[in-house]
This record gives C-alpha cells, structure tokens and sequence, in this order.
C-alpha cells in the first residue's frame, strides 16, 4: 500500500493547518474587480503548503499552535508568494507549476502591483501578530530574498560559475525563508532565542536541499513540474549539476555552450547538449551527494524538537523534501 507522505507529514497540525488555509484565502480576497480576479488566481494555484507546515511543526513542538503561529505562516507564504511573483517578472518567466504565471495572465505591470499588494497584505499580518520580533524578521526576510535574486543575476554576468556563489544565493533565497518559517513557529511558541536559532538552523538545511532537489528537476523532461528541461539554463543560470560537470573539464565546446547561456543566446540544442553532459559527467549524482550530507546535518538538528510525533512529522519531511518526485 502506497503511503501518502504529505499526510503522515501533516499528522499532528491537521486542524491547525485547515485554519491557516482560512486565514491564508481570507488575505487572497479584494472587492475590485480586476485585482479580485488576479488575487483568485493565486490563491487556486497555492501548492503543497510546505512552509506553512513548517511553520506549524516548528511551534507544535513546543507549545499548542496559537493565533501568532498561524499569522506567523499566512505572513511569510504571503511573502513567498508574492517573491515568486516578482521573480517571474524580472526572469520573464511564462509558467509556474504547470500553469502561466501572473506576468503571462495579467501583464507585467499587473504582476509587479499584485506582488506588491501581497507584501503589504504580509506585513499587515506581521504586525496581527501583536510581536515586534516576528515584525523584524519578516521585514528583514523580504530585503535578503530581494538581495539573493540581486546576487543571482549578478552571478550570471560572471564568466565562471563556482559553488561558492550557488550556495551563496540559495541561502539568501530558499534557505532563508525555510529558515524564517521554523523561527518564526519558534517564537511563536515562546522559546528561549538559543533554542530558536537551532529550530532556524534546521529550516536554513531544509531549504538548502528544497532547493537542490528543485534544481535537480530541471534536468529531466517534465511535464508534471510545469517547466521544460534546461529552463534553468533558457534564463542564463548555472545550477549545482552543471557548476560541478563544468568545474571538471576544460573542453571547449562546453565553455561555448556556457558562454551562450550567460549571454541567452543559446539555442535548444546546444542547452540539451549541456544538460547531457553534466549528467554524464557526474553532476547529478554529486548533487545528490550534496543533499545527503545535509541529511546528516539536519538529523543532528532534529534533537532541537522535543515532542516526538512533530519530531517524526519533520524527519518525514527531511525525507520528503530529499526524495520528492515533483
């Protein structure tokens, strides 16, 4: 019998988490008609709910999940949320999950402003939750994804891609927000500061190997994750897989290849002759390396979480977020 991962995941906050999906909907909602249509738009495409549960894991651990904990998740998915938005705008990107992204339903401008609205819809819920430290922290969080996309184009503009540099954005995006969201579920429940710097140090983890797993994607055919192969490359970026096959060879041809993605220049061929070769040069399989040496990382900072079913529920979800499918 198959087991639903996502369920045994959820486990312990089901209730909670049917209230935060409330509350979460209740913020997607306008009288205007026109942003109305844009914020329903986002709010049918919301998908697995991975940070909010994090949120509600990391606070269940420690103390019953209060309203602060729920506003707490509502605020940094409306955050995210509204990160991918704006992230579709500048990578001109035309589909997400599947389906078209704001920017190709509504325009670009449309986009920008509903992206926009989220983020003042988010600090709006940082500030319900009655906690200048959550205020802060949210605050902070939008300048530091705002800085890891800065960093990422600036990366591509670099003749030579390192893993430094990938690490460098990833923990300024994705792990910074995983972070967030076992803090913020942290302070929610009143924890001490030192143990909510060790929640925060196993959301940055599960962020570093969300990511990685995600970039891993992009490698194969897809029609279930909602992009092409090699998307990642159409947009000009170097990912894990390919830093490593690149940082092990010195032909000529491949530097070509590179040099035509920084420039998005390079044509269907040359970025699956890319994609090719960094599988067959190990660059998938060192990523997944990678991931695994989180693993262990992360299983160490499990010991953070003192109830043992939550403690069960997150090494699902360490599990899940190594091993996933889409």
């Amino acid at each position: 019998m198959k087991v639903d991962k996502l369920a045994e995941i959820r486990r312990p906050i089901e209730a909670e988490l049917n209230e935060y999906a409330r509350l979460f909907a209740e913020s997607l909602t306008h009288e205007d008609d026109y942003l109305g249509q844009a914020l329903n738009y986002v709010r049918r495409r919301n998908g697995k709910m991975m940070r909010p549960i994090l949120v509600l894991l990391a606070a269940k651990a420690f103390a019953p999940i209060s309203e602060k904990t729920l506003r707490s998740a509502v605020t940094l998915e409306l955050l995210h949320t509204a990160s991918l938005i704006h992230d579709d705008v500048v990578d001109d990107s035309g589909e997400r999950r599947g389906q078209a992204s704001v920017n190709a339903r509504f325009g670009n401008k449309v986009a920008v402003l509903v992206g926009d609205y989220l983020l003042s819809k988010s600090l709006h819920q940082a500030y319900l939750t009655d906690d200048l430290r959550i205020v802060e922290i949210v605050a902070r969080l939008g300048g530091t994804l705002a800085e890891g996309e800065v960093k990422q184009l600036a990366n591509i503009r670099q003749a030579v891609a390192t893993e430094e540099a990938y690490f460098d954005v990833i923990r300024h995006k994705t792990a910074a927000l995983f972070a967030a969201c076992t803090r913020l579920g942290a302070i929610s429940a009143d924890c001490a500061p030192a143990t909510v710097e060790q929640v925060a140090t196993f959301g940055e983890i599960i962020g570093l190997c969300f990511q990685i797993r995600d970039d891993i994607f992009d490698y194969y055919d897809d029609e279930i994750i909602g992009k092409p192969t090699g998307n990642d490359m159409m947009e000009g970026k170097l990912t894990l897989p390919a830093i490593y096959a690149l940082n092990h060879t010195d032909r000529t041809d491949v530097q070509t290849w590179v040099a035509h993605v920084k420039a998005r220049t390079a044509t269907p061929e040359e970025i699956k002759s890319l994609v090719d070769f960094t599988k067959s040069s190990g660059g998938i399989d060192y990523a997944h390396q990678r991931m695994e040496e989180l693993r262990k990382e992360a299983d160490e900072a499990l010991n953070a979480f003192p109830d043992e079913a939550v403690r069960r529920s997150l090494a699902a979800y360490l599990a899940y977020t190594i091993d996933r499918k889409l």
